[in-house]
């Protein structure tokens, strides 16, 4: 017990792992783990869910928990003996994920349980499980199976130096610039960089490629030297393209060889390409199925998008003396057009969202419409700024999470959601076991003693990741592998998170979670009216970029010969779909980490695709508000019960079909971004 990652009386001891403990605890984890294996697949032992549950999953559980931690840790607080570490046991724990799930054995003595014996959940599992075991190559023999573990084993490993070349290429970037320069940048933003870069003991202001500090200088800052400095920068990470010493972090050979070998995957077992596997345990059927979905999509967005840039140009041109935008240009261009539109800009926005009254609205909203309480609660954190909650209903503890907001350095860019542990009925002991949840973004931190201030989309996101958490958190299933996100399709798993988004644009919740920084005024009405008419602002062109990014991903793993260069088919893809097209020397697929490092391969559509579902979801919300404009509890009672509490116990179809009674339809999605026809 002397080691953090074998102690699971608790929460994970985040505040005592040290990347000595690793490799001991790997050890002794795959040493429980592989016994397991061995004692549930001897001849004599029993063809039952609940004993191999209390024998094999109780070790898997415990060995998926741990290394889950060092792969967190990992993602937030990144340091060379951490990294090293991880790198020396993923090639393990991936060999034993890899056989576990090839296991002829194992397989045959699930094939061997009488579903009879098996509640709902139990026989949704195992219908899952035996698709996994075909997945996991269970009836491939001899070389072709030593061949696909060696693949999986490959792939952990160049899909974690693909995301090691990304943020190591993000980081190594600094531009310290002159006050001159950054004219129109935000004074916050100005501030962080200052103290960045007092921080290092140099002069200037310290500029980088985390969100926070690039969005911002690329809206605001009025010179387009500095912002074409940053652009070329964040637009060749990870790439041939990058300057200097930066090119060592080049993801191009990874991406080949990860794009071979999931070829080489599919071949194996028995599939034309990638898409096609991928494509196996979600909601869409085959990959035409998907291109058809997106470009009609496309083809309904272009008269919008077109629309978009034409306006972008002619402002430009008439308003910036800017007759030919560049690139860096079209998001200062973007900002200035919507100040002049819509009287207003983000910089005004985002004083009326300091990061603690957001999310005590948030929490509000959460609280009313899922009729639970969140509060404040206590476990290990791994950096100061982590927070820790409690969710319960009726006093029963439901769930709880780590929410990590600010950008730092040593943590990857973006924001998720992962599970730290699933509810789960425990076999071995049959206690409860509640879920935890892990929500990560990377905002702004605050400057001068001032709470940190959210735009609007930082909002979104927020907003975008607690559904997730309460996907994960809500569930009432009982069987871990099929409790809260755990075997939902994955092109349905962004339902609640998208869902969640629509609040933000909500009156009644909006005037409850805005305080000016300095009045603690509310967000006022017409400010609030001119966002509303600005929400659908360039929906058109944004709605074909995610299109470009789907249809690419979708291309690259289906008709895409890994051998060739990928980016003559994103140039292709951009012919059929997009409306502004970046520089040649932009490497767009270099850091796509959604699909060369994030789960996502032959998957990116599924935002696009969960978004159909989320729009018609939170139509039925909007068909029962009262008269106030708030949410009607009880619509907010079925969608929980549905879809929330229902998990992955059963097909996303069935528990959409349960809250709305239909299947969904494209009409709420073209409503909601103002593309209806």
């Amino acid at each position: 017990m002397n080691n953090p990652l074998l102690d699971f009386s608790g929460h994970i001891p985040f505040d005592r792992i040290t990347p000595a403990d690793v490799a001991p605890a790997v050890d002794r984890l795959l040493e429980r783990a592989n016994a397991a294996l061995e004692t549930v697949t001897q001849p004599d032992f029993p063809a039952r869910w609940d004993s191999i549950a209390r024998v094999l999953d109780v070790a898997t559980e415990e060995l998926g928990r741990s290394f889950g931690a060092v792969s967190h840790l990992s993602s937030v607080a990144d340091t060379p003996e951490l990294r090293a570490a991880y790198n020396a046991a993923l090639p393990r724990v991936t060999e034993f994920w890899t056989r576990l799930g090839a296991d002829e054995r194992l397989y045959a003595k699930y094939k061997a349980i009488d579903p009879a014996t098996l509640n709902a959940e139990q026989r949704q599992a195992l219908g899952n499980a035996m698709r996994n075991f075909r997945l996991s190559g269970a009836e491939l023999q001899g070389a072709a199976k030593q061949r696909f573990a060696a693949i999986q084993e490959r792939q952990a490993e160049l899909q974690q130096k693909f995301s090691e070349n990304v943020l190591d290429a993000t980081d190594a970037f600094a531009y310290y610039a002159s006050a001159d320069e950054l004219e129109g940048v935000p004074a916050d933003v100005v501030q962080a960089a200052r103290a960045a870069a007092e921080g290092e003991g140099k002069e200037g202001y310290k500029l980088t490629l985390k969100m926070p500090c690039y969005l911002p200088v690329m809206q605001f800052a009025r010179s387009s030297a500095l912002r074409e400095t940053l652009y070329h920068a964040y637009v060749t990470r990870a790439s041939d393209q990058a300057a200097g010493d930066a090119v060592r972090f080049d993801n191009s050979a990874v991406m080949a060889e990860i794009l071979a070998l999931r070829q080489e995957e599919a071949r194996l077992l028995g599939y034309d390409n990638f898409g096609q596997v991928s494509l196996v345990p979600k909601m869409a059927h085959t990959p035409e199925q998907v291109t058809h979905f997106l470009r009609d999509l496309a083809r309904r967005a272009r008269p919008f998008a077109e629309k978009d840039v034409a306006d972008l140009r002619a402002f430009a041109a008439e308003q910036l003396n800017l007759p030919d935008p560049q690139p860096w240009d079209w998001p200062y261009v973007s900002e200035k057009l919507k100040e002049a539109r819509y009287a207003f800009s983000e910089q005004e926005v985002k004083q009326y969202f300091p990061a603690p009254k957001v999310l005590a609205g948030l929490f509000k909203i959460v609280e009313t419409l899922f009729e639970v309480a969140i509060r404040p609660d206590q476990a290990p954190v791994w950096n100061p700024a982590v927070e820790f909650y409690r969710i319960e209903r009726g006093g029963q503890l439901v769930g709880q999470f780590y929410l990590d907001q600010p950008a730092r350095n040593a943590k990857r860019g973006g924001a998720w959601m992962d599970d730290a542990r699933a509810r789960w009925l425990r076999p071995d002991t049959g206690q409860l076991q509640t879920p935890v949840a892990h929500l990560v973004c990377n905002f702004a931190e605050g400057v001068q003693g001032r709470p940190p201030l959210l735009t609007h989309d930082d909002v979104i996101t927020l907003f975008h990741e607690f559904g997730h958490g309460l996907h994960h958190m809500l569930t009432q299933v009982n069987e871990r592998d099929v409790s809260g996100i755990s075997g939902v399709e994955w092109d349905a798993v962004e339902l609640p998170s998208q869902f969640m988004e629509n609040f933000c644009w909500e009156w009644e919740v909006l005037r409850h979670m805005t305080a000016h920084v300095e009045t603690g005024e509310p967000l006022p009405r017409a400010l609030y009216d001119k966002m509303i008419a600005a929400k659908n602002f360039q929906a058109g062109m944004q709605t074909l970029r995610q299109i470009e990014f789907a249809l690419f991903d979708m291309l690259l793993h289906t008709g895409h010969d890994p051998k060739d260069d990928p980016l003559p088919l994103l140039e292709s893809v951009r012919d059929e779909v997009a409306v502004l097209r970046p520089p040649a020397f932009s490497r767009t697929p270099h850091s796509f980490s959604h699909i060369f490092a994030g789960g996502y391969a032959a998957g990116y559509y599924s935002y696009k695709w969960a978004e159909v579902l989320s729009a018609d979801a939170y139509a039925a919300f909007e068909e029962t508000a009262g008269e106030d404009g708030m949410p009607d509890i009880g619509t907010g009672r079925r969608y929980r019960q549905s879809i929330l509490e229902a998990g992955g116990s059963r097909p996303a179809m069935e528990s959409f079909k349960a809250f709305r009674g239909r299947e969904p339809t494209l009409d709420a999605l073209l409503r909601h971004q103002g593309m209806a026809s």
